[in-house]
C-alpha cells in the first residue's frame, strides 16, 4: 500500500474510527508536560508534542504488577495472574522509543521468554510520529542512531506543512489506514514534498559525542579508572530518576506480600534502578555497588557497552530524558566526552 496524505483533522477523524474497536494510548498535554495515555476524546491528542515525560515501556511492563498468587494448605496452591489486555493502539510514539522496544524485545522475548510482556507485546499496533526537528537541547538521537524509523513500527506518520504522511510497516498498519484511512493518497508531487523535507531535516539534527557509538565501549572500558567519575559521582543524588524515565531500563525487583494469617499471598514485581543504594544488596548485607562513584559508573557503563556486548545495541536511544529530569542535570553527552577526553 502507498502512501496516505491526511490534514490534521483528517488524522483525528482516523482516531476516531481506530477508537471505536482498539484501545488508543496517544500523547496528550498535562500539567505542563505530555504523556502518553488512553483516550477519552481524540481531539485530547496533541500531534506536534516535543517529546512525553515518561517512554511507552510503562505500558509493556508496568511499574507494578501482581502475577502469582499463592496458599498454603494440605496440597499447595498457586494460581498464575494474567492481566486481560486488550488490543490497543499507541500512537504517536517517537522513533526513539520504537528504537528501544528493540532492546526490550531483545530482553524479554528471547530464552526465557517472559509471558507477561510478550501477552501485552503481542496486543499493540505502534504508530510513529516521526521527528523533523530535535526535541531540545538535551535529545542527542542522531549520535545513537535512532533519528530514523526503519522498521517495527505499524506506521509511519511524518508531518510536512500541514500534511501528514502516512506510511505503512506492516500488514496491521496497512489495514488501519485501509479501513479507517482519510485523505487520498500521495501524489508524486506530494512524495517529492516528502523527500526534500527529509534531506532539510538533517540539517536541524547535528552530533554531539565526540566519537562515533561504537567506539563507547572501547571509550569507557579504557576509561574505567579514570578520576572523571568521582567528579560527576559528586553531584549524583541516588535518586534513580534517571531509571525511571530511561525507555530501555528494564531491571525489576520480585517480591512476596503476605497476608497476615501468614497462609496466602501475592508475588509481584516492581520497578528497580541500578542507581538506587540498595540495589546490589544480597543476602547477608554484602553490597557489591556501595559507593555512588560505582553506581553511576556501572549506569554509563551498561548503556554504552555491557548491553552492546550483548545484544549488539547500546543502551541509549539519545532521548534526552535522563538529563531532563535529572535535580543535578547529568548529561550523557558531557559525561561520554569527559571520559573520552580524559583517556
Amino acid at each position: 500500500m502507498s502512501l496516505r496524505v491526511m490534514k490534521k483533522e483528517e488524522g483525528y477523524e482516523f482516531l476516531e474510527g481506530v477508537k471505536r474497536d482498539y484501545r488508543v494510548i496517544a500523547p496528550v498535554a498535562e500539567n505542563g508536560f505530555f504523556v502518553f495515555k488512553p483516550l477519552e476524546e481524540v481531539k485530547e491528542v496533541v500531534f506536534d508534542y516535543s517529546i512525553a515525560i515518561y517512554p511507552v515501556k510503562n505500558f509493556l511492563l508496568p511499574p507494578y504488577e501482581d502475577y502469582l498468587k499463592f496458599k498454603r494448605a494440605e496440597v499447595p496452591q498457586v494460581e498464575v495472574l494474567s492481566e486481560e489486555v486488550p488490543q490497543t493502539v499507541l500512537f504517536g510514539m517517537r522513533p526513539c522509543d520504537l528504537n528501544s522496544l528493540s532492546l526490550l524485545d531483545d530482553a524479554f522475548l528471547g530464552d526465557p521468554l517472559d509471558m507477561l510482556y510478550k501477552k501485552r507485546r503481542d496486543n499493540f499496533v505502534f504508530i510513529v510520529m516521526d521527528c523533523m526537528a530535535p526535541c531540545d537541547e538535551f535529545s542527542f538521537c542522531k549520535d545513537m542512531g535512532t533519528l530514523n524509523a526503519e522498521k517495527g513500527f505499524d506506521i509511519l506518520v511524518t508531518k510536512v506543512n500541514d500534511l501528514y504522511f502516512f506510511k505503512p510497516g506492516s500488514d496491521k498498519g496497512a489495514s488501519l489506514i485501509q479501513k479507517y484511512g482519510k485523505g487520498k493518497e500521495a501524489s508524486s508531487e506530494e512524495e517529492s514534498l516528502l523527500k526534500k523535507a527529509y534531506e532539510e531535516r538533517e540539517k536541524n539534527f547535528f552530533k554531539k559525542l565526540k566519537m562515533d557509538k561504537n567506539e563507547l565501549p572501547k571509550v569507557l572500558w579504557k576509561g574505567y579508572d579514570s578520576p572523571f567519575w568521582e567528579e560527576v559521582a559528586k553531584k549524583c543524588l541516588s535518586c534513580g530518576s534517571c531509571n525511571l524515565v530511561c525507555p530501555t531500563c528494564y531491571c525489576f525487583d520480585v517480591r512476596d506480600k503476605v497476608e497476615i494469617n501468614l497462609k496466602e499471598g501475592v508475588r509481584f514485581r516492581t520497578w528497580d534502578g541500578c542507581m538506587l543504594v540498595d540495589f546490589a544488596k544480597v543476602a547477608g548485607g554484602e553490597n557489591f555497588r556501595p559507593t555512588t562513584v560505582q553506581r553511576l559508573r556501572h549506569r554509563f557503563l551498561r548503556k554504552g557497552k555491557y548491553l552492546l556486548d550483548r545484544y549488539g545495541k547500546v543502551g541509549c536511544v539519545g532521548c534526552g530524558r535522563c538529563t531532563r529530569h535529572c535535580l543535578v542535570k547529568i548529561n550523557p553527552v558531557e559525561v561520554y566526552n569527559g571520559v573520552y577526553n580524559r583517556i
